[in-house]
């Protein structure tokens, strides 16, 4: 990377602010070895086919991605980059025709750069080995592996394109899911599946050893476990403190939502509040619980943000029969299951009780109209147009996992025509990324122009690993709001 970490920072206090900077993974030779057996043990819905899931669609995320935040890298090349001899070389860490964009930051980059050291190499490699019991003199082999190739090797699973050595790591995609930007703190995840602790290493190595990130690692927050989890029977979830990133989300300057789902332990929605308040990082922790099942995941697969006033959401896990009040605090964490509803509490620091909401609709409207200063009554675009079996289908297919790019600018996946129709019923227009980008290129529209638009993306093969542009995003610096 050609920045200095006096010239880098961390900052992002909403969903909304205009995008700046942000961590992605593009996919790797690893996702093209998913097999069906194991589809689901690596967190896959199904088998992808990998050519297509670049080509014809993560690469267009990449494009859209450069025009908005580093146009200098792409503008006046897209039919260079498109040109088939090229053979990708703008979206190959390894290539010398590579991107190499300091704010559309590719994650292996980061990775080979520390492994320049010698005494991160040696740890990283003994780390890696020791998860994946490979023999003593693979593990030696690797230290003498080149940089670039070893960080090749720690995503893929594999040495050269065909001889694996260890399971890939597919869902590195989800960059959201390895840490989350609280203001200009990093709060790194505690993952709930044994097929993410690789990743999740990978990431707590560059975070603490990368320069980028040097004048942040006083702020980088790791959740500890509980001081009796080694004598806590079992491994369900409930019983282990963990968190992924498509369960938090920053709402605004001093207000932070954390999720318990089938991936969010209550007991690590609870240690992170705590550290959260610990470090003051924000003064307000609402937690949301929804039904543990695989259909939602996490939160950010049930609702986003796309404007101050303007949310899209799942309405049939929305609605609660429930009254608003104050809760009893450690009833409402220690209750094993969470119910076919959403449950709904608010802390703040320094006060004991929390604030019950009765369903997503309230909370999100006390967001956008006492923090954010909407101006307006609140507005929600439902999944499916809020039409069963339409809501349904769309949000497994992520219809409420968008990424805002600015206010009111937002991708998700052209497949959702349930939701592109409610969209438009709100005001929006619908522009399908191809076409958008010969506009950015002929000079026919600007990004900085845009507003209320629904941006779709291709998604044949994205959709089949279950999780969309809020997943596959990391943002590392925002506007405010």
């Amino acid at each position: 990377m050609t920045k200095t970490k006096d010239e880098f920072k961390i900052d992002v206090t909403s969903e909304i602010g205009t995008l700046r900077r942000l961590l992605i993974h593009s996919p790797d030779s690893g996702l093209g070895k998913v097999v069906p057996s194991k589809a689901q043990d690596w967190l896959f819905e199904d088998i992808v086919h990998l050519d297509t899931m670049r080509r014809n669609e993560y690469d267009y995320y990449i494009k859209l991605l450069m025009y908005f935040l580093d146009p200098d890298k792409i503008k006046g090349k897209l039919a260079e980059i498109d040109d088939v001899a090229n053979d990708r070389h703008f979206f190959k860490p390894d290539n010398a025709g590579f991107h190499n964009s300091d704010k559309v930051i590719e994650i292996q980059t980061l990775l080979a750069d520390i492994l320049e050291q010698d005494d991160i190499r040696k740890k990283l490699v003994a780390s890696v080995c020791a998860i994946e019991a490979v023999t003593y003199r693979l593990q030696q082999k690797l230290i003498n592996t080149p940089p670039a190739e070893l960080a090749k090797v720690f995503i893929s699973g594999s040495i050269g394109n065909d001889d694996m050595i260890f399971a890939p790591i597919p869902n590195l995609i989800f960059s959201r899911d390895i840490g989350i930007s609280i203001n200009n703190f990093l709060l790194l995840n505690k993952p709930a599946k044994k097929a993410r602790s690789r990743e999740t290493l990978l990431a707590r190595y560059i975070f603490f050893n990368h320069p980028l990130f040097e004048n942040y690692r006083e702020n980088i927050l790791e959740i500890p476990e509980t001081i009796h989890h080694f004598l806590r029977p079992g491994e369900e979830n409930d019983e282990k403190t963990t968190l992924e990133g498509g369960d938090v989300m920053m709402v605004s300057p001093g207000h932070v939502l954390i999720g318990c789902s089938e991936r969010t332990s209550y007991s690590g929605a609870n240690e992170a509040m705590k550290l959260l308040f610990a470090h003051d990082a924000v003064k307000k922790v609402t937690i949301v619980k929804i039904p543990h099942k695989r259909d939602y995941m996490h939160i950010d697969t049930v609702f986003t943000q796309v404007k101050r006033n303007m949310w899209v959401l799942l309405g049939s896990l929305s609605a609660s029969d429930h009254e608003e009040e104050e809760a009893d605090v450690v009833k409402w964490f220690t209750e094993k299951k969470s119910k076919d509803r959403t449950e709904i509490a608010q802390f703040e620091k320094g006060k004991s009780k929390p604030k019950v909401f009765k369903s997503l609709e309230s909370l999100l409207s006390d967001i956008s109209e006492n923090e954010l200063d909407g101006g307006k009554k609140t507005k929600f675009i439902y999944s499916g147009n809020d039409k069963f079996p339409f809501d349904a289908r769309e949000q497994w297919t992520d219809s409420c996992n968008l990424l805002a790019l600015k206010e009111g600018v937002v991708l998700g996946y052209d497949r959702n025509d349930k939701t592109v129709e409610a969209f438009k019923k709100k005001g929006f227009e619908a522009i399908r990324v191809a076409e958008l980008l010969q506009k950015f290129e002929s000079g026919e529209l600007a990004p900085h122009d845009m507003k209320d638009t629904l941006i779709l993306m291709p998604s044949a093969e994205l959709s089949r690993a279950r999780g969309g542009f809020h997943c596959m995003s990391m943002p590392l610096l925002r506007d405010k709001v």
